[in-house]
């Protein structure tokens, strides 16, 4: 059974530093895309940033200069270094991979449980 399981998350002061980590485990045939979702109260769930297998990736506006995602291809980990964190980057964060089990099946998204952050002081 494929399984995604997120760890890091917690609770820190304005200007602080946390480190998120996703194992994806379970039989993949490939994983193309992982990266990071989150959803605050009331909001819709947001891309906050993906890497690709060959190590491209994507950010959105709101964590460029602050956040860093990386990626372990050989144990299908995906992490996501949160510095300067603010106030409004407090959400639930999501793990996401983008692939398949079997070569014959079509991509599809893998969801973790999310983890909390919070940033308060």
């Amino acid at each position: 059974q494929v399984q995604l399981v997120e760890s890091g998350g917690g609770l820190v002061q304005p200007g602080g530093s946390l480190r998120l980590s996703c194992a994806a485990s379970g039989r993949f045939f490939s994983i193309n895309v992982m990266g990071w979702y989150r959803q605050a109260p009331g909001k819709q769930r947001d891309l906050v940033a993906a890497i690709t297998s060959g190590g491209n990736t994507n950010y959105a506006d709101s964590v460029k200069g602050r956040f860093t995602i990386s990626r372990d291809n050989a144990k299908n980990t995906v992490y996501l270094q949160m510095n300067s964190l603010k106030p409004e980057d407090t959400a639930v964060y999501y793990c996401v991979a983008h692939g398949r089990e079997d070569p014959l099946w079509r991509d599809r998204d893998y969801w973790g449980q999310g983890t909390q952050v919070t940033v308060s002081s």
